[in-house]
């Protein structure tokens, strides 16, 4: 179809280019000719890509007789993709998808529940509520309709190397692990302060070197001992008491005019001092 090149080229941009794969397929598509891609196309990103973990998305519209769908799958050759993907033992996630024939989306999802189970089950219904759903058969597998697969062995082989060709440009998973320096595994480079070349530009390490903590400074033994260091604290306790003090007595006196210092407080010129309780008059 006229879409096909379209298609094909989308293989992700920007820094994502070429880690996307995309292998267009046309109407009809068999379990055989599906697996014939599938497993050596996905084992091929595998190899280039080394996932540590598998999202599958398991869209259930490639079954024979979607009502949206083109292709022509069994349940058995689209749970064989389920199958093949858990042989690489990796943490593996299935989704859900796509599919509009309910009945078949039920039975799909049942089968590779199972095959993600490692568990056999019948192909012959169990009795529920739903179960005249699935007649005429009433069974878990279903039948190819009689649709020509339009996918070619030339087709198909075309495409998969056009694919191949686009995941060489995908470089591999780094080969060394990553992991962080401990600091104390970097010696610390002391030079003498006098002994260094002024016109010589600092590091960024030395000079990160030269910033000393806050906490590494302390006080020295003789300010304790001088009397420079005050252990007295300036919190009052909940019990202490201000001094009280008489304000109508006391004038702020800013202009340091020479009755007192600047800013001291003293009486006014002719002014009579009041007595406060406990105290005399004088």
């Amino acid at each position: 179809s006229s879409g096909i090149n379209a298609e094909y080229g989308d293989v992700g941009a920007d820094v994502g280019k070429h880690h996307s794969v995309n292998f267009p397929l046309r109407d009809g598509m068999d379990d055989e000719s599906y697996q014939s891609i599938f497993q050596p196309v996905m084992g091929k990103v595998m190899e280039v890509y080394r996932p540590e973990a598998i999202v599958l998305q398991c869209g259930a519209d490639s079954l024979a007789g979607d009502r949206l769908g083109c292709f022509n799958l069994t349940l058995k050759g689209h749970a064989k993709c389920v199958e093949y993907m858990k042989r690489f033992n990796l943490p593996l996630l299935l989704l859900g998808g796509g599919g509009y024939t309910i009945r078949n989306v039920a039975r799909c999802w049942t089968l590779e529940t199972a095959y993600a189970l490692g568990i056999d089950i019948s192909n012959d219904l169990p009795y529920n509520d739903y179960f005249e759903y699935f007649g005429p058969d009433f069974k878990l597998n279903i039948q190819p309709g009689n649709m020509t697969n339009q996918n070619t062995p030339e087709y198909m082989d075309k495409m998969k190397a056009k694919v191949f060709e686009n995941l060489k440009y995908v470089g591999g998973p780094p080969s060394v692990q990553m992991q962080d320096i401990p600091t104390d595994a970097i010696p610390e480079q002391e030079e003498d302060e006098d002994k260094r070349d002024k016109d010589t530009r600092i590091s960024i390490r030395d000079r990160d070197n030269r910033i000393a903590c806050d906490e590494e400074f302390s006080d020295s033994e003789d300010e304790d001992a001088g009397g420079r260091k005050d252990n007295n604290s300036f919190r009052h306790s909940a019990n202490s008491k201000r001094p009280r003090m008489n304000m109508t007595q006391m004038v702020a006196n800013e202009s340091g005019d020479g009755k007192g210092p600047a800013g001291s407080l003293s009486a006014p010129p002719g002014s009579r001092p009041s007595t406060t309780p406990g105290n005399k008059e004088s």
